[in-house]
């Protein structure tokens, strides 16, 4: 294997571990979210889920051309701000219809992914120079980990007072950090286009 290729293999193996880590945690994020009714687990339920997707489609990348990067880095963008979407009008129902959540679940479910997601976050930021797509990856991993730590002090709090309101508050916050991470991911592509269209003869 020459020199050059080894930066895409460690790319294309670190891709494939952060993918089927980020499916496993997103199948169990909605297995306890939906027994402990939890608006914040199945909310990042979704987003590992859509991790998982923009890991495959960075996978698919790794092989094409730059513009097929800076593709995969908008509809990573456009994903997550979608689903922040999604978890503002699943926060709206629980709180106009209610909801019960378990707080040791969020928890225990929280500290697991808290795990899953730093070990994640590790391997994709050891990658050299990584492109504008994995960029997009090492983005939602980072907000993956930090809206753990939401769900954990979330859980503590519904514990202790009894109410679903902690639980519907991280789901918003969770919502807010996906928009922050979805525009600095499109922002990110947008530059790396118009650096190109500026370096085109």
């Amino acid at each position: 294997m020459g020199r050059s290729d080894r930066p895409a293999t460690t790319e294309r193996r670190t891709l494939w571990i952060v993918l089927i880590l980020n499916a496993g945690i997103s199948a169990a994020f909605f297995l306890v979210g939906l027994a402990s009714d939890s608006s914040a687990l199945i909310a990042n339920g979704v987003d590992n889920l859509s991790d998982a997707l923009v890991y495959l489609l960075s996978l698919i990348a790794l092989s094409r051309g730059a513009v097929w990067k800076t593709r995969v880095a908008t509809v990573s963008g456009t994903m997550l701000l979608l689903f922040a979407i999604g978890i503002l009008v699943d926060v709206g129902r629980r709180y106009l219809y209610g909801s019960e959540p378990i707080g040791s679940a969020m928890m225990a479910m929280s500290a697991i992914a808290a795990a899953v997601n730093y070990i994640c976050l590790r391997l994709l930021q050891r990658l050299e120079k990584p492109d504008v797509a994995l960029r997009a990856a090492t983005t939602f991993s980072f907000n993956d980990f930090i809206s753990n730590g939401g769900i954990l002090v979330a859980g503590g709090l519904v514990l202790w007072l009894g109410g679903n309101w902690p639980d519907l508050i991280v789901g918003v916050l969770t919502a807010f950090v996906a928009i922050k991470g979805g525009i600095e991911i499109l922002k990110d592509a947008r530059a790396e286009a118009d650096q190109r269209a500026e370096a085109a003869p």
